[in-house]
């Protein structure tokens, strides 16, 4: 009763430290711009400029605006998005989004009041053919500071 307190671990500690409930997230009224990795879901709210590369899911809410690449295993757009966006699963487009340039999913569903003004490929084939290959001479050239 009075003794020492047990050290179990609680379902809070595990969900900080890496667990899957894990996200990342951009809030309106800020901008990010640059190239950003993630193991974990990310949430844009405010306006990413550049390439995303997440091994879970993307969500661009209805205030996000995002401009450059995403890679990613499944994406919601409520928001607008301009550039090459490959899902690797599903790709779900929501009334109220504008979903410009070039899209690459094994899975698509867009509802009515979405603009989908893209060159689409659908399939698992799709998918897996859509990343740019670059050339390992091409690579080399840039680590030895050859090319700028």
């Amino acid at each position: 009763m009075f003794g020492k307190k047990s050290e179990t671990p609680s379902s809070a500690n595990s969900v900080r430290s890496g667990g899957s409930l894990s996200h990342n997230s951009l809030v309106q009224g800020s901008k990010l711009e640059g190239n950003v990795t993630s193991e974990n879901d990310f949430r844009i709210d405010g306006i990413f400029i550049g390439n995303l590369n997440c091994r879970a899911r993307v969500i661009i809410g209805p205030s996000g605006e995002f401009k450059g690449e995403i890679d990613c295993q499944n994406a919601i757009v409520e928001g607008r998005f301009h550039g090459s966006l490959t899902t690797h699963e599903v790709l779900e487009v929501r009334e109220g989004a504008v979903i410009e340039g070039d899209v690459h999913t094994n899975k698509l569903v867009v509802q009515s009041g979405s603009i989908f003004d893209v060159k689409c490929s659908m399939g698992e084939q799709a998918v897996l053919t859509s990343k740019p290959v670059i050339e390992e001479s091409v690579l080399a050239e840039i680590e030895n500071g050859q090319l700028d």
